[in-house]
């Protein structure tokens, strides 16, 4: 008898069997090769994968500070304030 089953489709049209599995193919897709042979990359994407709300909060408290930098110089030019900090924690 037929049963039905979840499968998940990646950047590339190749089937995984969970959603984790495609999305860490797509993540090493977007990486490209990483080391002399590709073979870093799947280990790049995982660790990617589970350091992402680690990964998130830099890349938030990065742009705080680029937002406070144009807001300081009226563009993306240096900043008169070199000592310029994120004073407030950003929600996880």
């Amino acid at each position: 008898m037929a049963t039905e089953c979840t499968a998940y489709l990646d950047a590339k049209g190749n089937l995984h069997s969970n959603l984790e599995k495609a999305t860490l193919e797509d993540l090493a897709g977007v990486l490209g090769r990483v080391g002399d042979e590709g073979g870093m990359t799947a280990g790049v994407a995982r660790m990617i994968f589970d350091k992402r709300r680690e990964i998130e909060r830099v890349f938030a408290e990065h742009d705080v500070l680029v937002a406070n930098k144009r807001a300081h110089t009226g563009e993306a030019g240096d900043v008169t304030q070199p000592n310029l900090h994120v004073i407030h924690k950003l929600s996880d």
